[in-house]
Protein backbone atom coordinates (compact mmCIF):
# COMPACT_ATOMS: atom_id res chain seq x y z
CA UNK A 1 0.00 0.00 0.00
CA UNK A 2 1.22 3.49 -1.07
CA UNK A 3 1.81 5.86 1.55
CA UNK A 4 -0.15 9.06 -0.11
CA UNK A 5 -2.45 6.54 -1.62
CA UNK A 6 -5.18 7.92 0.40
CA UNK A 7 -4.76 11.67 -0.56
CA UNK A 8 -6.35 13.68 -3.04
CA UNK A 9 -5.64 14.84 -5.99
CA UNK A 10 -4.55 11.00 -6.15
CA UNK A 11 -3.12 11.67 -9.58
CA UNK A 12 -0.68 13.60 -8.48
CA UNK A 13 0.46 12.37 -5.12
CA UNK A 14 0.52 9.08 -6.96
CA UNK A 15 3.26 10.14 -9.02
CA UNK A 16 4.76 12.17 -6.18
CA UNK A 17 4.93 9.25 -4.34
CA UNK A 18 6.75 7.20 -7.39
CA UNK A 19 9.18 10.36 -7.72
CA UNK A 20 10.42 10.39 -4.10
CA UNK A 21 10.91 6.28 -4.64
CA UNK A 22 13.44 7.33 -7.20
CA UNK A 23 16.61 8.53 -6.15
CA UNK A 24 17.34 12.47 -7.98
CA UNK A 25 20.37 14.70 -6.10
CA UNK A 26 21.69 16.48 -8.34
CA UNK A 27 24.34 14.94 -10.67
CA UNK A 28 22.36 11.69 -9.96
CA UNK A 29 18.78 12.64 -12.05
CA UNK A 30 19.47 9.99 -14.32
CA UNK A 31 16.84 7.46 -13.10
CA UNK A 32 14.24 9.98 -12.90
CA UNK A 33 14.90 11.51 -16.04
CA UNK A 34 14.42 7.95 -17.78
CA UNK A 35 11.33 8.04 -15.93
CA UNK A 36 9.80 11.03 -17.68
CA UNK A 37 11.12 9.63 -20.63
CA UNK A 38 9.13 6.17 -20.28
CA UNK A 39 6.17 8.26 -19.03
CA UNK A 40 6.02 10.07 -22.10
CA UNK A 41 6.77 6.71 -24.22
CA UNK A 42 3.78 5.26 -22.81
CA UNK A 43 1.54 8.16 -23.31
CA UNK A 44 2.29 8.90 -26.84
CA UNK A 45 4.49 11.91 -26.27
CA UNK A 46 6.66 13.45 -27.99
CA UNK A 47 9.73 13.98 -25.85
CA UNK A 48 13.60 15.38 -26.18
CA UNK A 49 16.01 14.31 -23.92
CA UNK A 50 19.46 15.62 -24.08
CA UNK A 51 22.74 14.53 -23.11
CA UNK A 52 22.74 15.68 -19.15
CA UNK A 53 18.96 14.79 -18.30
CA UNK A 54 16.66 17.24 -19.18
CA UNK A 55 13.19 16.17 -20.67
CA UNK A 56 11.11 17.85 -22.70
CA UNK A 57 7.22 16.54 -23.36
CA UNK A 58 5.02 18.07 -25.95
CA UNK A 59 1.49 16.97 -25.55
CA UNK A 60 -1.12 18.65 -28.44
CA UNK A 61 -4.21 21.03 -26.88
CA UNK A 62 -7.30 19.48 -25.76
CA UNK A 63 -10.51 19.44 -28.11
CA UNK A 64 -11.54 23.06 -28.43
CA UNK A 65 -7.58 24.83 -27.29
CA UNK A 66 -6.16 23.65 -30.33
CA UNK A 67 -5.78 27.71 -31.46
CA UNK A 68 -4.82 28.92 -27.93
CA UNK A 69 -1.83 30.02 -27.11
CA UNK A 70 0.55 27.35 -26.43
CA UNK A 71 2.16 27.59 -22.67
CA UNK A 72 5.19 25.96 -21.01
CA UNK A 73 5.12 24.07 -17.39
CA UNK A 74 8.37 23.84 -15.95
CA UNK A 75 10.26 21.93 -12.78
CA UNK A 76 13.10 20.88 -12.02
CA UNK A 77 14.24 17.29 -11.51
CA UNK A 78 17.26 17.10 -8.80
CA UNK A 79 16.56 17.52 -5.47
CA UNK A 80 18.85 18.93 -2.29
CA UNK A 81 19.95 15.72 -0.60
CA UNK A 82 20.41 16.41 3.16
CA UNK A 83 19.98 14.10 5.97
CA UNK A 84 19.84 14.05 10.03
CA UNK A 85 23.44 11.94 11.59
CA UNK A 86 21.40 9.05 12.51
CA UNK A 87 19.88 8.23 9.22
CA UNK A 88 20.64 5.60 7.36
CA UNK A 89 20.00 6.44 4.10
CA UNK A 90 22.01 6.58 1.01
CA UNK A 91 20.65 9.43 -1.12
CA UNK A 92 22.06 8.48 -4.19
CA UNK A 93 21.10 5.24 -3.89
CA UNK A 94 17.74 5.25 -1.75
CA UNK A 95 14.35 6.40 -2.12
CA UNK A 96 12.68 8.45 0.28
CA UNK A 97 10.48 7.30 3.64
CA UNK A 98 7.71 9.13 3.49
CA UNK A 99 5.13 10.07 6.62
CA UNK A 100 1.72 11.62 6.30
CA UNK A 101 0.46 13.64 9.65
CA UNK A 102 -3.08 15.13 9.45
CA UNK A 103 -1.33 18.31 7.33
CA UNK A 104 1.83 17.53 5.92
CA UNK A 105 4.46 15.30 4.29
CA UNK A 106 7.52 14.85 5.36
CA UNK A 107 10.52 12.38 4.67
CA UNK A 108 12.05 10.33 7.59
CA UNK A 109 14.90 11.50 8.40
CA UNK A 110 15.70 13.26 4.80
CA UNK A 111 14.88 16.36 2.98
CA UNK A 112 11.85 15.68 0.85
CA UNK A 113 12.32 17.09 -2.05
CA UNK A 114 9.26 18.75 -2.61
CA UNK A 115 11.07 21.37 -4.29
CA UNK A 116 10.68 20.67 -6.66
CA UNK A 117 8.72 16.77 -7.35
CA UNK A 118 5.95 18.48 -6.99
CA UNK A 119 6.25 20.21 -10.11
CA UNK A 120 7.04 17.21 -11.90
CA UNK A 121 4.17 15.38 -9.97
CA UNK A 122 1.87 17.96 -11.06
CA UNK A 123 2.68 18.31 -14.62
CA UNK A 124 2.76 14.27 -14.69
CA UNK A 125 -0.82 14.24 -13.68
CA UNK A 126 -2.02 16.80 -16.30
CA UNK A 127 -0.32 15.20 -18.47
CA UNK A 128 -1.89 11.81 -18.09
CA UNK A 129 -5.54 12.82 -17.37
CA UNK A 130 -7.56 13.08 -20.36
CA UNK A 131 -10.22 15.46 -19.49
CA UNK A 132 -7.99 18.39 -18.06
CA UNK A 133 -8.67 20.82 -20.71
CA UNK A 134 -5.49 22.84 -21.60
CA UNK A 135 -3.97 24.51 -24.74
CA UNK A 136 -0.75 22.84 -26.44
CA UNK A 137 1.79 22.43 -23.66
CA UNK A 138 5.92 22.06 -23.90
CA UNK A 139 6.80 20.50 -20.41
CA UNK A 140 10.13 21.27 -19.28
CA UNK A 141 11.88 19.61 -16.50
CA UNK A 142 15.20 20.63 -16.15
CA UNK A 143 18.30 18.66 -13.97
CA UNK A 144 21.22 19.84 -11.52
CA UNK A 145 18.85 22.93 -10.67
CA UNK A 146 20.05 23.35 -7.21
CA UNK A 147 23.94 23.27 -7.90
CA UNK A 148 23.74 26.68 -9.91
CA UNK A 149 20.74 26.09 -12.70
CA UNK A 150 23.31 24.30 -14.76
CA UNK A 151 20.29 22.21 -16.46
CA UNK A 152 18.64 25.21 -17.59
CA UNK A 153 21.45 26.63 -18.84
CA UNK A 154 22.75 23.97 -21.35
CA UNK A 155 19.05 22.89 -22.21
CA UNK A 156 17.96 23.47 -26.34
CA UNK A 157 14.73 25.43 -26.13
CA UNK A 158 14.86 25.58 -29.89
CA UNK A 159 11.77 23.19 -30.47
CA UNK A 160 9.20 25.07 -27.67
CA UNK A 161 7.06 27.51 -29.57
CA UNK A 162 5.42 29.04 -26.24
CA UNK A 163 6.04 32.56 -25.25
CA UNK A 164 4.51 31.70 -22.05
CA UNK A 165 5.82 29.74 -18.90
CA UNK A 166 4.34 28.78 -15.88
CA UNK A 167 7.24 27.73 -13.49
CA UNK A 168 6.03 25.58 -10.13
CA UNK A 169 9.04 26.15 -8.29
CA UNK A 170 7.46 28.37 -5.97
CA UNK A 171 6.93 27.37 -2.00
CA UNK A 172 3.83 30.14 -0.81
CA UNK A 173 0.38 29.43 -1.67
CA UNK A 174 -1.12 32.88 -2.62
CA UNK A 175 2.41 34.33 -3.42
CA UNK A 176 2.85 35.09 -7.01
CA UNK A 177 6.70 35.15 -8.27
CA UNK A 178 7.30 37.65 -10.94
CA UNK A 179 11.11 38.21 -10.50
CA UNK A 180 14.13 36.59 -8.93
CA UNK A 181 17.52 37.18 -7.77
CA UNK A 182 20.79 36.41 -9.47
CA UNK A 183 23.27 34.15 -8.14
CA UNK A 184 27.10 32.70 -8.39
CA UNK A 185 29.43 30.06 -6.29
CA UNK A 186 32.60 30.61 -5.26
CA UNK A 187 35.17 28.44 -4.51
CA UNK A 188 38.01 29.10 -2.02
CA UNK A 189 41.27 27.51 -1.70
CA UNK A 190 43.48 28.69 0.83
CA UNK A 191 46.68 26.70 1.45
CA UNK A 192 48.23 25.21 4.37
CA UNK A 193 50.87 23.43 5.95
CA UNK A 194 51.51 21.21 9.08
CA UNK A 195 53.82 20.44 11.87
CA UNK A 196 53.48 17.88 14.55
CA UNK A 197 52.11 18.76 18.50
CA UNK A 198 51.53 16.13 20.86
CA UNK A 199 48.70 16.42 22.96
CA UNK A 200 44.74 15.09 23.61
CA UNK A 201 42.85 13.87 20.88
CA UNK A 202 39.83 15.75 20.36
CA UNK A 203 36.34 16.32 18.12
CA UNK A 204 34.55 19.54 18.37
CA UNK A 205 30.52 19.18 17.18
CA UNK A 206 28.44 21.96 16.63
CA UNK A 207 24.92 20.59 15.72
CA UNK A 208 21.52 20.47 16.49
CA UNK A 209 20.73 23.70 14.22
CA UNK A 210 18.08 24.51 11.71
CA UNK A 211 20.06 25.28 8.39
CA UNK A 212 17.64 25.78 5.44
CA UNK A 213 17.13 27.22 2.19
CA UNK A 214 20.21 30.27 1.42
CA UNK A 215 17.62 32.01 -0.59
CA UNK A 216 14.39 31.73 0.90
CA UNK A 217 15.50 31.84 4.74
CA UNK A 218 18.73 33.63 4.72
CA UNK A 219 16.98 36.72 6.67
CA UNK A 220 15.73 34.74 9.47
CA UNK A 221 19.39 34.72 11.00
CA UNK A 222 19.65 31.63 11.63
CA UNK A 223 23.08 30.19 12.85
CA UNK A 224 25.70 29.15 10.28
CA UNK A 225 27.83 26.27 11.68
CA UNK A 226 30.85 26.87 9.72
CA UNK A 227 30.84 30.46 10.68
CA UNK A 228 30.22 29.94 14.33
CA UNK A 229 32.60 27.01 13.94
CA UNK A 230 35.19 29.64 13.12
CA UNK A 231 34.16 32.37 15.70
CA UNK A 232 34.52 29.19 17.98
CA UNK A 233 38.05 28.70 17.52
CA UNK A 234 38.97 32.03 17.35
CA UNK A 235 37.76 32.44 20.62
CA UNK A 236 39.61 28.94 21.95
CA UNK A 237 42.68 30.39 20.38
CA UNK A 238 42.30 33.57 22.45
CA UNK A 239 42.23 31.53 25.73
CA UNK A 240 44.00 28.29 25.60
CA UNK A 241 45.92 26.08 23.04
CA UNK A 242 45.41 23.87 20.75
CA UNK A 243 45.96 22.40 16.73
CA UNK A 244 43.64 21.99 14.23
CA UNK A 245 43.91 18.54 12.79
CA UNK A 246 40.66 18.78 10.12
CA UNK A 247 37.30 20.59 9.35
CA UNK A 248 34.45 19.32 8.03
CA UNK A 249 30.89 21.27 7.80
CA UNK A 250 27.90 21.68 5.45
CA UNK A 251 26.44 19.79 2.82
CA UNK A 252 25.97 22.34 -0.21
CA UNK A 253 26.82 25.60 -0.73
CA UNK A 254 23.29 27.08 -0.84
CA UNK A 255 22.14 25.66 2.22
CA UNK A 256 22.46 27.06 5.55
CA UNK A 257 24.79 24.37 7.12
CA UNK A 258 23.30 22.98 10.40
CA UNK A 259 26.33 21.03 11.54
CA UNK A 260 30.34 21.22 11.67
CA UNK A 261 33.39 19.65 13.30
CA UNK A 262 36.63 20.62 14.19
CA UNK A 263 39.52 17.73 15.33
CA UNK A 264 42.28 18.81 17.46
CA UNK A 265 45.04 18.64 19.44
CA UNK A 266 45.25 19.95 22.73
CA UNK A 267 47.95 19.41 24.95
CA UNK A 268 47.46 17.88 28.69
CA UNK A 269 48.07 21.28 30.73
CA UNK A 270 45.80 22.77 28.50
CA UNK A 271 42.33 20.42 28.78
CA UNK A 272 41.02 21.59 32.11
CA UNK A 273 41.07 25.40 30.59
CA UNK A 274 39.76 24.18 26.73
CA UNK A 275 36.95 22.29 28.80
CA UNK A 276 35.59 25.50 31.16
CA UNK A 277 36.09 27.53 27.61
CA UNK A 278 34.08 25.05 25.51
CA UNK A 279 31.52 24.73 28.19
CA UNK A 280 31.20 29.22 28.30
CA UNK A 281 30.74 29.02 24.91
CA UNK A 282 28.10 26.65 24.69
CA UNK A 283 26.75 28.88 27.67
CA UNK A 284 26.96 32.37 25.58
CA UNK A 285 26.24 30.38 22.29
CA UNK A 286 22.71 29.43 23.66
CA UNK A 287 22.02 32.77 25.22
CA UNK A 288 22.75 34.58 22.10
CA UNK A 289 20.98 32.42 19.74
CA UNK A 290 18.15 30.23 22.08
CA UNK A 291 15.47 31.92 19.92
CA UNK A 292 16.00 31.48 16.11
CA UNK A 293 18.17 27.99 17.24
CA UNK A 294 16.94 26.42 20.48
CA UNK A 295 18.61 23.61 20.08
CA UNK A 296 22.08 24.69 19.37
CA UNK A 297 24.68 22.11 21.01
CA UNK A 298 28.29 22.57 21.16
CA UNK A 299 30.03 18.48 22.05
CA UNK A 300 33.32 18.06 23.07
CA UNK A 301 34.69 14.66 22.97
CA UNK A 302 38.31 14.32 24.46
CA UNK A 303 40.30 10.76 24.09
CA UNK A 304 42.02 11.85 27.60
CA UNK A 305 43.49 8.01 27.77
CA UNK A 306 47.04 8.57 26.48
CA UNK A 307 48.60 11.63 24.91
CA UNK A 308 49.00 11.28 21.05
CA UNK A 309 51.78 13.22 18.15
CA UNK A 310 49.34 14.67 15.56
CA UNK A 311 50.00 16.50 11.91
CA UNK A 312 48.34 19.86 12.84
CA UNK A 313 48.02 22.87 11.08
CA UNK A 314 51.59 25.36 11.78
CA UNK A 315 51.13 28.50 13.32
CA UNK A 316 50.58 30.52 10.73
CA UNK A 317 48.52 28.53 8.66
CA UNK A 318 45.78 28.09 11.72
CA UNK A 319 45.68 31.80 12.10
CA UNK A 320 44.97 31.80 8.12
CA UNK A 321 42.49 29.49 7.99
CA UNK A 322 40.70 31.20 11.50
CA UNK A 323 41.21 34.57 9.63
CA UNK A 324 38.81 33.18 6.76
CA UNK A 325 36.47 31.24 8.53
CA UNK A 326 35.64 34.53 10.42
CA UNK A 327 36.32 37.35 7.76
CA UNK A 328 33.93 35.94 5.11
CA UNK A 329 31.24 38.19 4.39
CA UNK A 330 28.01 35.95 5.69
CA UNK A 331 24.04 35.85 5.70
CA UNK A 332 22.04 39.03 4.62
CA UNK A 333 24.54 41.80 2.79
CA UNK A 334 21.78 44.72 1.69
CA UNK A 335 18.19 44.62 1.55
CA UNK A 336 15.82 46.80 -1.34
CA UNK A 337 15.41 50.29 -1.27
CA UNK A 338 12.77 49.70 -4.10
CA UNK A 339 10.91 46.62 -2.52
CA UNK A 340 10.50 46.76 1.38
CA UNK A 341 11.44 43.35 3.00
CA UNK A 342 13.22 42.15 0.05
CA UNK A 343 16.87 40.91 0.45
CA UNK A 344 19.02 42.13 -2.54
CA UNK A 345 22.23 40.62 -1.45
CA UNK A 346 23.35 37.86 0.63
CA UNK A 347 26.05 35.33 1.23
CA UNK A 348 25.73 31.91 2.44
CA UNK A 349 29.21 30.33 3.63
CA UNK A 350 27.50 26.54 2.83
CA UNK A 351 30.66 24.25 2.89
CA UNK A 352 33.66 23.36 4.65
CA UNK A 353 36.66 21.33 4.27
CA UNK A 354 40.10 20.50 5.45
CA UNK A 355 40.80 16.71 5.76
CA UNK A 356 43.63 15.21 8.11
CA UNK A 357 45.95 14.75 5.36
CA UNK A 358 44.46 17.92 2.93
CA UNK A 359 47.09 20.58 1.94
CA UNK A 360 44.10 23.25 1.43
CA UNK A 361 41.29 24.55 3.33
CA UNK A 362 38.16 24.27 1.06
CA UNK A 363 35.29 26.71 1.29
CA UNK A 364 32.19 27.11 -0.82
CA UNK A 365 30.18 29.92 -0.94
CA UNK A 366 26.88 31.08 -2.37
CA UNK A 367 26.29 34.45 -3.82
CA UNK A 368 22.93 35.84 -4.53
CA UNK A 369 21.71 39.79 -5.71
CA UNK A 370 19.14 41.33 -7.34
CA UNK A 371 21.21 43.84 -8.60
CA UNK A 372 24.31 42.24 -10.69
CA UNK A 373 27.55 44.86 -9.75
CA UNK A 374 26.75 43.55 -6.50
CA UNK A 375 26.96 40.31 -7.20
CA UNK A 376 30.02 40.60 -8.97
CA UNK A 377 31.46 43.03 -5.58
CA UNK A 378 30.85 40.22 -3.63
CA UNK A 379 32.78 37.55 -5.47
CA UNK A 380 35.44 40.06 -5.64
CA UNK A 381 35.79 40.61 -1.54
CA UNK A 382 35.99 36.76 -1.10
CA UNK A 383 38.83 36.86 -4.40
CA UNK A 384 40.53 39.81 -2.51
CA UNK A 385 40.26 38.16 1.21
CA UNK A 386 41.16 34.66 0.13
CA UNK A 387 44.18 36.29 -2.19
CA UNK A 388 45.53 37.92 1.23
CA UNK A 389 45.23 34.51 2.61
CA UNK A 390 47.75 33.62 -0.05
CA UNK A 391 44.95 31.15 -1.45
CA UNK A 392 42.62 31.32 -4.63
CA UNK A 393 39.00 31.48 -5.67
CA UNK A 394 37.13 29.38 -8.92
CA UNK A 395 33.78 30.46 -9.30
CA UNK A 396 30.64 28.49 -11.39
CA UNK A 397 27.00 28.34 -11.76
CA UNK A 398 26.68 31.86 -12.38
CA UNK A 399 23.43 32.93 -13.50
CA UNK A 400 20.98 35.76 -13.81
CA UNK A 401 18.32 37.35 -12.26
CA UNK A 402 14.92 37.25 -13.43
CA UNK A 403 14.02 41.22 -14.02
CA UNK A 404 10.46 42.35 -13.13
CA UNK A 405 8.25 43.23 -15.78
CA UNK A 406 6.17 46.00 -16.14
CA UNK A 407 3.62 44.38 -18.13
CA UNK A 408 2.54 40.87 -18.23
CA UNK A 409 -0.69 39.72 -19.26
CA UNK A 410 -0.22 35.95 -17.95
CA UNK A 411 0.59 37.66 -14.04
CA UNK A 412 -2.75 39.46 -14.81
CA UNK A 413 -4.67 36.52 -15.79
CA UNK A 414 -2.95 34.52 -12.68
CA UNK A 415 -3.98 37.47 -10.43
CA UNK A 416 -7.99 37.14 -12.37
CA UNK A 417 -7.77 33.59 -11.29
CA UNK A 418 -6.71 33.75 -7.73
CA UNK A 419 -9.04 36.20 -7.13
CA UNK A 420 -11.94 33.98 -8.29
CA UNK A 421 -10.93 31.31 -6.98
CA UNK A 422 -9.55 32.29 -3.50
CA UNK A 423 -11.88 35.86 -3.00
CA UNK A 424 -8.48 37.35 -2.19
CA UNK A 425 -6.24 39.37 -3.51
CA UNK A 426 -3.14 37.58 -4.59
CA UNK A 427 0.64 39.01 -3.62
CA UNK A 428 3.38 39.73 -6.43
CA UNK A 429 6.61 39.53 -5.08
CA UNK A 430 10.44 38.81 -6.03
CA UNK A 431 12.28 36.29 -4.47
CA UNK A 432 15.98 36.35 -3.50
CA UNK A 433 15.78 32.52 -4.22
CA UNK A 434 17.31 31.81 -7.96
CA UNK A 435 14.28 30.50 -10.03
CA UNK A 436 15.22 29.14 -13.84
CA UNK A 437 13.29 31.80 -15.34
CA UNK A 438 15.60 34.66 -15.72
CA UNK A 439 17.51 31.94 -18.32
CA UNK A 440 14.36 30.74 -20.27
CA UNK A 441 13.88 34.27 -20.25
CA UNK A 442 17.33 34.95 -21.99
CA UNK A 443 16.68 31.84 -24.39
CA UNK A 444 13.16 32.96 -25.61
CA UNK A 445 12.90 36.22 -26.30
CA UNK A 446 9.81 38.15 -25.22
CA UNK A 447 8.77 34.86 -22.63
CA UNK A 448 6.16 36.31 -20.41
CA UNK A 449 6.67 34.06 -16.97
CA UNK A 450 5.30 33.08 -13.48
CA UNK A 451 6.24 31.25 -11.05
CA UNK A 452 3.81 29.20 -8.53
CA UNK A 453 3.68 26.60 -5.72
CA UNK A 454 1.95 24.78 -2.60
CA UNK A 455 3.05 25.66 1.06
CA UNK A 456 6.65 23.99 0.98
CA UNK A 457 8.24 24.69 4.48
CA UNK A 458 12.17 24.46 5.48
CA UNK A 459 13.19 22.96 2.54
CA UNK A 460 16.82 21.91 1.82
CA UNK A 461 16.93 20.34 5.48
CA UNK A 462 15.41 17.03 6.93
CA UNK A 463 12.91 19.28 8.39
CA UNK A 464 11.07 19.82 4.65
CA UNK A 465 7.16 19.28 5.04
CA UNK A 466 4.38 19.82 2.67
CA UNK A 467 1.16 20.74 3.17
CA UNK A 468 -1.56 18.70 1.80
CA UNK A 469 -4.53 20.85 1.42
CA UNK A 470 -1.82 23.27 -0.36
CA UNK A 471 -1.00 21.04 -3.15
CA UNK A 472 -4.88 20.45 -3.35
CA UNK A 473 -5.76 24.10 -3.53
CA UNK A 474 -3.09 24.95 -6.00
CA UNK A 475 -3.90 21.99 -8.32
CA UNK A 476 -7.02 23.56 -9.17
CA UNK A 477 -5.39 26.56 -9.53
CA UNK A 478 -3.01 25.16 -12.33
CA UNK A 479 -5.94 23.57 -13.85
CA UNK A 480 -7.73 26.94 -13.66
CA UNK A 481 -5.09 28.73 -15.14
CA UNK A 482 -4.79 26.12 -17.95
CA UNK A 483 -8.49 26.17 -18.87
CA UNK A 484 -8.45 29.84 -19.11
CA UNK A 485 -9.15 31.11 -23.19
Amino acid sequence: MRVLQNLEPSLVFQYFEEICGIPHTSYNEKQLSDYCVAFAKEHGYAYEQDSIGNVIIFAPATRGYEHVEPIILQGHLDMVGDKTADCPLDLEKDGLQLSVDRYHIRAKGTTLGADNGIAIAYALAILSDNNIPHPPLEVVFTVREEVGLIGATYIDLSSCKAKRMLNMDSEDEGILMAGCAGGIRVLSKIPVDRSTKRGHYCTLTLSGLLGGHSGLEIHKGRVNAIVTLGRILQTLDTKTTFGIVGLVGGTKPNVIPKDSKATLIVPAEELENFKATVAQLQADLSAEFGTVDPNLTLLLDIDESEEEVELILDNNSQKRVLAMLNLIPNGVQSMSADLPGLVETSMNTGVLALTDDGDHLIVETSIRSSVPTAKFAFVEKVQQLASLLMGYTETSGDYPAWPYARESKLRDLCIKLYKDQYDEEPQVDIMHAGLECGIFSAKIPGLDCISIGPNLKDVHSPNEHLSISSVQRVWEYIKGNLAAK
